[in-house]
């Protein structure tokens, strides 16, 4: 499946993966591609995008935590050591078994980005038209 294709379900009408939703312009290469997190959704965004979101939000509950990018693999790399040390020893002994699976909060999160939004588009178009 290619990034311009869209993803259709029964009974739902045709959804776009790669639509910002912020501005609903396409979303053409990852260059340009921040897929955030808040409350168990992931959404992409224009970097722009996500950068004027960001400024939007007013609230704690309202903010948009980016899942690709330095942060997000950094955040990833850190749960991932908190899960396997949690997992392996018996630092904390159940209650340290099940932090260990919420620190896998993250990384499902990044995979999952990965996965519905990045694999579809190309890593970087050059002499790309302005939007």
């Amino acid at each position: 499946m290619f990034a311009h294709e869209k993803i259709s379900k029964p009974g739902v009408d045709a959804v776009e993966t790669n639509r910002c939703r912020y501005c609903y312009k396409e979303i053409r290469d990852r260059d340009e591609l921040v897929t955030a997190s808040n409350w168990f959704r992931v959404r992409p965004f224009h970097y722009r995008c996500f950068e004027l979101l960001e400024r939007d939000a007013k609230t704690i509950a309202g903010t948009w935590n980016p899942v690709n990018g330095r942060t997000g693999l950094v955040s990833v790399i850190l749960m991932l050591v908190l899960f396997i040390v949690m997992w392996t020893t018996d630092l904390l002994g159940g209650i340290g078994d099940l932090l260990g699976l919420l620190a896998l909060y993250p990384v499902v999160l990044r995979v999952f980005s990965f996965f519905v939004f990045e694999v579809r588009l190309p890593k970087y178009i050059e002499n790309k038209p302005r939007q």
